[in-house]
């Protein structure tokens, strides 16, 4: 379990964070700086919360010793007033973020679970490497030997220590991530920050000011000055995920940074300078995008100095042998089995004719799954998914055309009972299909109204009404539904 570090004089405030994160991480206290500094020195932690104002000394300073001992781990600071200068100094030098006295519970949780996901992003290595005795390296590997792969590696060990965007490419689940923290890990920029923002997860307003910061009262809710990821991540590299999601006003700035590395904050007239490296990331086709006039043509030129393009696994299918035997070293350690020997000839047939639709991802998943599953020491195809056994994709049904989620129960606990790996997926789909039919119907299948009213960009709506095949006839159905 992650641990968490608090450095705060006032024991209330450990016995609430205490109480907040025992569901995510274990967590350690200490009252002085000192103190703080003396379990840095002798435990790992994943994050610290760390007040502005100590007995012995101040949080500034504490943090600026806790930065020299080690830059990626992410320090949070507790202020009694949310408009502290000292917590707006200690974020431009590249504290993770800070949080105002009283604190909320959710608020804190959800700060310091992003605080984990950043540290194991930046600190869990990357090796490129394709090798059988998975048991002799730490952290994650990019497993494979297929030509689309070592290609990959190639262009990951030409391009890493070179100061050039780069734009990974390909479907969700392939490991864009993966790459990512292989080009940050594998640069002169190792030793600095590396932060990711996933661009299609927030609001633009909020996406804007994630990336570039605002100043006080900018805009409706802005009650103090925000450190933006551009500022906090100066001198390292910053991972934008699902790039093609970014509203076209963010899109001009980010591609003013790419141009001369500066940027004005929200509601700001001063230009600020930084040194920052992007690693974009798309699974969309953003051609298409700035043909529909959804992406804008300069910024695609520039994120495209390099471009990394990730293979589906069905096109390196002659790697599914080497992921399953990864994967299942890594779960039968992670979840106790140590009786566990492996899969039947027979299971590894049906897993290595399957197509995967959610690439590496889902084979990790149903690996897990059939580890948790088995009692037996050999894994056979009786423990697979019903869709892998049959060799074939189930796609959640009833249609979403009837009233909003009455098909939902019902389609869980069909997939329950089929052990399907992919139900998250799945319910989110029936759930999108259901609204984007809902509102194109309200629309009469006016698109440009229908991506205003559900808050995306008409290129992603466009995308949808083609993944979904959404008929945009009288009746506006799923086609087939």
């Amino acid at each position: 379990m992650p641990s968490v570090l608090v450095i705060d004089d006032d024991r209330s405030i450990h016995l609430l964070i205490r109480k907040a994160l025992e569901p995510i991480a274990e967590v350690v206290s200490a009252e002085r700086g000192d103190e703080g500094l003396e379990a840095l020195a002798t435990q790992k932690f994943d994050v610290v919360l760390l007040d502005i104002q100590l007995p012995d000394r101040s949080g500034l300073a504490v943090f600026c010793e806790i930065h020299e001992r080690d830059r990626r781990l992410p320090v949070i600071f507790m202020t009694i007033e949310a408009t502290s200068q000292t917590a707006i100094e200690a974020m431009q030098l590249g504290a993770f973020d800070y949080l105002a006295k009283p604190l909320g519970v959710e608020a804190l949780r959800t700060l310091v679970q992003r605080a984990i996901d950043q540290r194991a992003m930046s600190s869990v290595p990357v090796a490129i490497a394709a090798d059988e005795d998975f048991s002799q390296g730490e952290g994650e590997l990019f497993v494979g030997c297929s030509e689309g792969m070592l290609e990959v590696f190639k262009t990951i060990g030409r391009v890493s220590k070179q100061n050039v965007p780069v734009l990974i490419r390909g479907e969700s689940g392939t490991g864009k991530e993966l790459v990512a923290r292989a080009l940050y890990q594998y640069s002169h920029r190792a030793d600095k920050p590396f932060l990711a923002v996933n661009c299609a997860a927030l609001p633009d307003n909020l996406l804007e000011s994630e990336l570039f910061g605002h100043e006080k009262g900018s805009f409706t809710g802005a009650d103090s000055r925000r450190i933006g990821k551009f500022e906090q991540c100066n001198g390292g590299t910053l991972f934008l995920d699902e790039i093609g999601d970014m509203a076209p006003g963010v899109q001009a700035k980010v591609l003013r940074v790419l141009q001369e590395q500066r940027f004005e904050r929200v509601g700001g007239n001063k230009e600020l300078e930084t040194d920052v490296r992007i690693v974009a990331a798309t699974n969309q086709p953003l051609e298409q995008m700035v043909e529909d006039g959804d992406y804008r043509e300069d910024l695609l030129y520039r994120l495209n100095d390099v471009t990394i393009t990730l293979p589906s696994l069905n096109q390196r299918a002659g790697d599914i042998a080497l992921l399953i035997q990864y994967f299942l070293s890594q779960a039968k350690i992670e979840l106790g089995k140590p009786d566990l020997q492996g899969l039947s000839p027979e299971a590894v047939a049906k897993m290595t004719a399957y197509h995967w639709p959610g690439n590496v991802r889902q084979l990790r998943s149903v690996v897990r799954r059939c580890v948790l599953d088995t009692v037996m020491p050999v894994i056979t195809p009786d423990v697979l998914p019903t869709e892998i056994r049959q060799g074939s994709v189930t796609k959640p049904t009833p249609s979403p055309t009837n009233e909003a989620g009455t098909g939902l129960p019902a389609l869980v606990e069909r997939r329950l009972s089929e052990k399907s790996t992919n139900i998250y997926a799945e319910s989110l789909q029936y759930m999108e299909q259901y609204v984007l039919v809902r509102v194109l119907k309200e629309t009469g299948g006016n698109q440009s109204q229908a991506a205003e009213i559900l808050g995306i960009t008409r290129g992603k709506l466009r995308d949808r009404i083609s993944t979904y095949e959404i008929a945009l006839d009288s009746e506006i159905s799923i086609k087939g539904g």
